[in-house]
């Protein structure tokens, strides 16, 4: 007889060889019948006990092994790795027949999605290269500043649309990964031949779209498109004490300047005046439309090459006094009184007795939003009384800032209206400060304001506004490249959201009211 190899087959050997003759022999013994029933009984439960655990040992055993072998047979196609969760959260543990729980004899760990750089807005992909062709130069008297056409690839437009545009795959206000292709116009067919020019410079002004953002007017694309890429006859000072200079673009008359007539003009300020290029923005993302289109542009000949503002001239502005810079006589104490007034609020025109001035009342509503978000001071607070200036500040340098104890007397200054529309502003000089901190913000701005234009607030409490002027800004190349690129404007647009925080706080904390004010 060979030796059982496993201790479930010895224990059935010895139980077989050993147990069953002595229970045989005990049964027929003459003992009595009762006791001889027990004993037989209790061998009995205990092998059926034996048996029980012995099969239920190997069922535990070999069930989860087939389960696993048939689950893995059938998930092989999908995830290889089906019990971590790469969301963080934990599955609860299997629920049994018994009503006991089997703990998973998995780890569960966490994957954290990280984003190794921004995502890109619309436009900051630069559109793969295609085959340029080269665009006829217009005829003299025409418009300066033609810009290469974009047309899309399934039908040319006409040769007269007021925006060359972009062709996007995608949703245009969506910001993301999206794919563009730039398409140029075709060769100019001349004389019956196809005639290639040479290349065309392409313009500073991006637009990878079929049309501009819809803040921006089909007018202000082509002014912007006249300061950045315009041919430059010549330039001048506009005054012998001022570093301004006006450029006179291709078309200018002799003998034009400083007004320039019907043609083309614009003033080119200090680099450090870029501010203004994102005022302008700003103020059409806003809904305001009361700045003058405002480009960065190098040339050779002005700062060295440096990017410097240039701000569309408008001759349709009513002339100013030297002292003020104002075509509105205006004091502090004048206007808080008007502003009590409502001068033509609801089309009533005021009484004389009333000291009302052409403007009409919600323009001052406009004109302080926009100077508190880029912290203005010019206008309103020539003197600096309501922050804490510092000594580049032009208060400080002429000796303006101690005088601030008489603040009725003090004139406004850069308060500007149009010769044929002497109701609305026109905001000149907007150079804005990102530098003053959240405790140093000058609320004399907002002083006697008790409306708000319902466009700007909508914006400011939408949360595009950053989207918005990413999008907007981006359009300016030089701009763009001379903040930083998207690193330098998005601190710049960190501040203006926090000052957006804090007027609408303002707005709520003084219970002002939200307006339209589209007249």
């Amino acid at each position: 007889m060979t030796c059982p190899d496993k201790p479930g087959q010895l224990i059935n050997w010895f139980i077989c060889s050993f147990c069953i003759p002595r229970v045989c022999k005990l049964w027929s013994s003459r003992r009595p019948r009762t006791r001889r029933n027990l004993l037989l009984g209790t061998a009995c439960a205990i092998y059926l006990g034996f048996l029980v655990s012995q099969v239920g040992r190997a069922s535990l055993q070999h069930r989860p092994a087939a389960e696993r072998g048939a689950h893995q047979s059938r998930d092989t196609p999908k995830a290889s790795f089906p019990e971590i969760p790469l969301d963080g959260t934990l599955a609860p543990p299997e629920s049994q027949d018994n009503g006991s729980t089997l703990q998973p004899n998995v780890v569960y760990i966490t994957l954290r999605s990280r984003r190794s750089k921004p995502a890109n807005i619309r436009g900051t992909v630069k559109p793969k290269r295609r085959k340029k062709y080269a665009v006829v130069y217009p005829a003299p008297g025409q418009e300066a500043l033609v810009g290469p056409s974009l047309q899309p690839q399934e039908a040319v437009r006409a040769a007269d649309a007021d925006v060359p545009g972009y062709v996007q795959r995608g949703n245009l206000a969506n910001v993301g990964e999206e794919h563009w292709r730039l398409i140029r116009d075709p060769g100019v067919r001349v004389g019956g031949s196809d005639l290639q020019l040479p290349k065309a410079r392409e313009s500073n002004i991006r637009i990878y779209s079929e049309s501009a953002p819809s803040w921006l007017s089909k007018e202000d694309i082509r002014r912007m498109r006249l300061l950045a890429d315009g041919v430059v006859l010549g330039f001048q000072p506009v005054s012998s004490n001022s570093q301004v200079r006006l450029l006179m673009f291709e078309g200018s008359a002799a003998g034009s300047v400083p007004g320039c007539g019907p043609s083309p003009c614009g003033l080119v300020k200090q680099p450090l005046d870029m501010s203004e290029v994102f005022a302008f923005h700003l103020d059409r993302i806003l809904g305001l439309n009361r700045t003058l289109p405002s480009v960065s542009r190098k040339s050779e000949f002005i700062q060295d090459g440096r990017p410097c503002p240039v701000i569309f001239w408008d001759s349709s502005l009513s002339p100013t006094s030297n002292e003020t810079h104002s075509s509105v006589k205006l004091t502090w104490g004048t206007y808080q009184k008007s502003l009590k007034q409502k001068c033509w609020q609801n089309g009533r025109a005021p009484k004389p007795d009333r000291g009302c001035t052409a403007v009409h009342h919600h323009e001052w509503s406009k004109m302080a939003l926009f100077d508190f978000l880029l912290q203005i001071y010019n206008r309103l607070d020539t003197n600096c009384c309501g922050f804490r200036p510092r000594k580049e500040d032009a208060c400080v340098q002429n000796g303006l800032q101690p005088k601030c104890d008489d603040q009725d007397s003090v004139a406004l200054a850069h308060i500007i209206q149009r010769k044929h529309d002497p109701r609305h502003l026109v905001f000149i000089d907007n150079k804005g400060f990102f530098d003053r901190s959240e405790d140093n913000l000058n609320f004399k701005l907002l002083t006697g304001i008790k409306e708000f234009p319902e466009s700007a607030v909508s914006v400011l409490k939408s949360q595009h506004l950053r989207q918005k002027l990413l999008q907007s800004l981006f359009l300016d190349k030089v701009y763009w490249e001379s903040q930083g690129g998207r690193q330098g404007i998005e601190k710049l647009i960190d501040v203006i959201e926090q000052r957006a925080k804090i007027l609408l706080t303002y707005i709520n904390a003084h219970g002002a009211k939200v307006l339209p004010m589209n007249e």
